[in-house]
C-alpha cells in the first residue's frame, strides 16, 4: 500500500507490473507494452482526392457549408467508399490542411 501511495497508482497496477516482470522480465515490466495490431488504412489516395473534392465544393442546399457528417453522407452515397465515420473524414482534412469554415468557395 506505501508503494501505491507514494506512486499514486491502484494495487492492480502494481500486481500487473509484478506479473509482468515474472513472466517477462525486467525490460518488460518498465516498459510499455507494445501493440501487435496492425491497422488497415481506410482511406487510399483517390479517396482522400474524392473527398478534399467533394469538401471545395458547394454544400447541399439548405446548408452553409460542409459538415464532417455531411462529407461522410457524401462519400457513401456516391458509392466511393461502403461506410466511413466523421472521424476518418477529419483525419483526411487534418492531413491537408483543409477547413470546413472560414471563407467561401469560388
Amino acid at each position: 500500500e506505501q508503494v501505491c501511495k507514494v506512486l499514486k497508482t491502484g494495487m492492480r497496477t502494481i500486481d500487473r507490473v509484478k506479473q509482468r516482470f515474472v513472466m517477462e522480465g525486467l525490460d518488460a515490466a518498465l516498459g510499455v507494452a507494445s501493440t501487435s495490431r496492425i491497422y488497415d488504412k481506410k482511406v487510399d489516395e483517390d479517396t482522400e482526392a474524392r473527398l478534399i473534392s467533394i469538401a471545395c465544393s458547394e454544400p447541399p442546399k439548405g446548408f452553409g457549408r460542409w459538415s464532417l457528417r455531411l462529407l461522410a453522407d457524401r462519400m457513401v452515397e456516391l458509392n466511393y467508399v461502403d461506410d466511413i465515420s466523421h472521424e476518418t473524414v477529419r483525419t483526411v482534412l487534418k492531413k491537408t490542411n483543409l477547413s470546413l469554415g472560414g471563407s467561401k468557395v469560388g
